[in-house]
């Protein structure tokens, strides 16, 4: 069986960033309307209308047509080969580790552990790609005197190491650490426990269909729970600093100004195509990176039988 054949951790690193990458490429265009309802907050110029899902997109159709929905996509993809790459490759490898002689998955609390780690590792090493991938797709919002007008991810990373220093390729770096442990634990333990639930129910079998069930679950949980953090991050990753001084100190910091100027409920703002990319996007990603596994399982199994 090719079940039997297991995944060299180099297959689970390339896997998980490739699966990523796929997801992304599809749900791009939600990411960007995603990060353009988090800044509309700050827009004091603009009516409730305006900043709503539907303004905004209507705004972005008459300002450029369907491209406007796609700026930042290398720098999106990049993340992915990054982020993802690290995050699910080291998940599914601890989870290897920690899986008992009997087969027998590691517990939720340990499992949450996992994704803790994996998730923190990828954001330190994802960062610099995440701070220009908000700044690419937020910054048709901006006035056209402060557009910084990036043509692709590499120049604008060059462009804010030249401007202003590399260290500015991880600002935000905390918030987004915070950010991804958040997520991690939502999305990747969540996963994980709610497909060890389904098929121990005995409703399930081990195929797309249970796939399917438990990355919805999973992306439910992470909405609601990494919703707030994720535009905090957002503000501070294209903040701008003004006579030395930052406009937001930290992650907490963001968020309480955040509930103090546009209202508490503002810290799920954009909740509709957030969980309209979080949904779909964990559903490629699992499906994806499960049919990718499967398909090497396969791939090697066949090759053994034929020796």
């Amino acid at each position: 069986m090719s079940d039997s054949v297991p995944l060299p951790p180099l297959v689970k690193f390339f896997n998980g960033g490739l699966s990523a990458t796929v997801a992304t490429v599809i749900v791009h265009p939600l990411d960007v309307l995603k990060n353009r309802m988090q800044m509309a907050g700050r827009d004091v110029t603009a009516t409730e209308a305006q900043k709503s899902m539907g303004g905004i997109v209507r705004s972005m159709i008459k300002e450029k047509g369907v491209t406007a929905f796609y700026p930042g996509l290398s720098a999106g993809i990049l993340r992915q080969a990054t982020y993802s790459t690290t995050r699910l490759g080291m998940y599914n490898s601890l989870f290897t580790i920690m899986t008992g002689e009997d087969n027998k998955p590691p517990n939720l609390l340990v499992k949450l552990g996992l994704a803790l780690v994996s998730g923190v590792t990828g954001a330190a090493v994802g960062t610099p790609a995440e701070v220009a991938l908000i700044r690419m797709t937020s910054d048709g919002q901006l006035p056209l005197s402060e557009r910084r007008g990036y043509t692709s991810v590499f120049n604008a990373l060059a462009r804010i190491a030249r401007e202003e220093g590399i260290a500015t390729w991880w600002r935000g770096c905390i918030a987004t650490m915070g950010r991804a442990a958040v997520v991690n634990m939502a999305q990747l333990a969540s996963y994980s426990q709610s497909k060890e639930i389904y098929l121990n129910s005995g409703y399930f079998k081990d195929n797309i269909v249970l796939h399917f069930a438990s990355s919805m679950t999973s992306g439910a949980i992470t909405t609601v729970a990494s919703l707030p953090v994720d535009i905090a991050k957002t503000r501070i990753q294209s903040m701008k600093i003004i006579d030395g001084v930052p406009e937001y100190t930290g992650t907490i910091n963001a968020m309480v100004k955040v509930v103090k100027n546009e209202g508490f409920f503002n810290l799920w703002k954009g909740i509709v195509p957030y969980f309209a990319r979080i949904g779909p996007h964990t559903v490629l990603t699992f499906i994806a990176l499960e049919k990718f596994n499967e398909a090497y399982k396969v791939a090697v199994y066949d090759r053994q039988s034929k020796k």
